[in-house]
């Protein structure tokens, strides 16, 4: 939890009350769906959490924006991203059944207002976002393919309506049709080793209506 506080120091007293039950709600549940490795959940305020916040050190959500997260498996990135930004609305959607089950228990556990679920595919959702965020559960082009006209045509942030994905490695090759990314790095942001390949790539999405 410190951690945290290292790096976002004017969390409010509801927010770090938050946070801090994280541990203890993500053990309790993955002894009976394992939804983290055993490894990760020992690991999980450097390895999730912060890993999830690094889009918030890269975009400011803004209250009332509607941000959808795609393949959340436990709720990562959206559920701290729904603690540090309460007046944002997030729509979490996996395809397990089980994770989503567990999203649904630890939102309610943590008091969270702003999140709603889906089990389902992203395909069937048929709303429209300011970003989709996910943490590499596809290559981009697929990705992009998933969540096509998903996005919202009013622009309230400055940088443009589209994807916010977390990735690791070289991704020279997979973006090279993109040429409006732009690559994030998170050792820019965050001191740990465990950062150093970790960016977020913003996507800007065009409104396809």
């Amino acid at each position: 939890m410190e951690i945290l506080l290292k790096y976002f120091t004017s969390l409010t007293d509801t927010q770090i009350e938050q946070f801090s039950k994280l541990q203890e709600l993500y053990q309790d549940w993955n002894l009976k769906i394992n939804v983290v490795s055993r490894k990760d959940i020992d690991e999980l305020y450097l390895r999730h959490v912060l890993h999830s916040l690094g889009i918030a050190k890269v975009m400011q959500f803004q209250p009332g924006a509607n941000v959808m997260d795609v393949g959340t498996g436990g709720g990562f990135p959206g559920i701290p991203l729904a603690i540090l930004f309460p007046e944002t609305q997030f729509h979490l959607v996996d395809s397990i059944g089980k994770k989503i089950k567990v999203v649904n228990e630890v939102s309610e556990g943590l008091g969270l207002t702003n999140v709603k679920t889906t089990h389902g595919r992203v395909e069937e959702v048929k709303d429209t976002y300011d970003f989709i965020v996910s943490r590499a559960v596809a290559q981009m082009e697929t990705f992009v393919r998933w969540t096509k006209g998903k996005i919202s045509k009013k622009q309230q942030h400055e940088l443009k309506n589209g994807i916010l994905y977390l990735k690791g490695g070289d991704l020279s090759e997979e973006l090279q049709k993109y040429t409006s990314a732009t690559i994030y790095n998170l050792p820019d942001y965050f001191d740990e080793d465990f950062f150093e390949t970790k960016k977020v790539v913003h996507l800007p999405l065009k409104y396809k209506g």
